[in-house]
């Protein structure tokens, strides 16, 4: 028998209460509404939308090629010829599709080509939040819309991957008044990168140098503390927050270490392994960002930064205007 579990009924003007908790007779079924979502999310498909940010030389195509263990950075895809620093801070978004296990993602990696590379830096985040806020305008375009479709595209960016330089000192001026700019409208992830450069010791004061600045700048990243639901989520990523910034090495090269295949980077000292916790915690930054937190991190960006850019737009707009399906009647948005 399946026991059926009732919180007090609610009064109904005219009705009394109905009776109290009662025992099914037979099995329903109830419990398959998991493998229907299930089945529903394989066929769809979903989107996952990460944007990297930091200085040139930092790796940060190779870590997204790692991360994903395929050719999705700009690069690999044969984005231009050369690989000349930009005037100015430019938005490179590149798509692919990637199938595992019969779960279909499509990936978006947007680039950010020329941050950080000018003599003067000053602003160079602007093109980045202008970028995330105009993915935000045209979801809430289509969401306005009264034809609008079954399901709408979702180009938002759902993470931003930020590299900080190994320098083993402490934050740049230009760190922290890009995280402080954009971690209102996005999830921000710091990541120490080519940390193989330190020794264990200077990586570990590093580490705890670049939390302590954060902190005193009142700068939030993901997973922000606010938005754990219960204990359990709090405890979880207590130990991850405890853990960031991740110092990460990236790398596509294999090498024969102890009779196995591994991804690595050769030095005089030997191979430092990717996926070696030992050697350092790009395992971590994967298993964190792709095993346990992707979706809440798409339910993070939907629920919170894109409500607020919304309801920041409701306020100003004094309520949106819906857009007619043969598109005459603009919106005000």
């Amino acid at each position: 028998k399946v026991k059926i579990c009732r919180s007090a009924p609610e009064q109904v003007p005219g009705l009394g209460h109905s009776g109290s908790g009662s025992t099914l007779l037979g099995y329903i079924g109830i419990d398959t509404i998991i493998e229907q979502m299930r089945k529903k999310t394989m066929k769809a498909g979903f989107d996952f939308n990460i944007m990297i940010v930091g200085h040139s030389g930092l790796g940060k195509s190779t870590l997204v090629n790692t991360l994903f263990k395929s050719q999705v950075s700009r690069w690999s895809s044969g984005w231009g010829g050369e690989h000349k620093i930009p005037k100015t801070v430019e938005i490179k978004a590149v798509s692919h599709v990637i199938e595992e296990g019969g779960v279909k993602m499509k990936l978006t990696v947007i680039d950010t080509p020329g941050f950080g590379d000018q003599i003067n830096n000053e602003n160079c985040w602007d093109p980045i939040s202008k970028y995330i806020n105009e993915q935000y305008e045209k979801f809430l375009k289509e969401e306005v819309n009264i034809a609008r479709k079954k399901r709408i595209p979702d180009t938002r960016v759902h993470c931003c991957l930020y590299f900080i330089s190994p320098t083993g000192h402490s934050l740049r001026q230009l760190d922290i008044e890009f995280m402080k700019h954009l971690s209102r409208v996005v999830n921000i992830i710091p990541v120490i990168a080519k940390s193989d450069t330190m020794t264990p010791d200077e990586k570990n004061e590093f580490k705890h140098r670049v939390r302590k600045e954060l902190e005193t700048h009142g700068i939030e990243y993901y997973p922000q503390n606010e938005f754990d639901d219960d204990m359990e989520d709090k405890n979880e990523n207590d130990k991850i927050r405890e853990a960031m910034p991740f110092a990460v090495v990236g790398s596509d090269k294999e090498f024969q270490v102890n009779g196995k295949r591994v991804l690595g980077r050769k030095t005089a000292w030997g191979v430092v392994e990717v996926e070696n916790p030992n050697h350092c915690e790009f395992a971590l930054l994967r298993d964190f960002l792709i095993r346990s937190h992707l979706q809440d991190l798409k339910e993070v960006t939907h629920n919170i930064h894109y409500e607020t850019y919304r309801a920041r737009r409701l306020n100003d707009n004094g309520g949106l205007h819906p857009i007619s399906a043969n598109n005459t009647q603009e919106s005000n948005l």
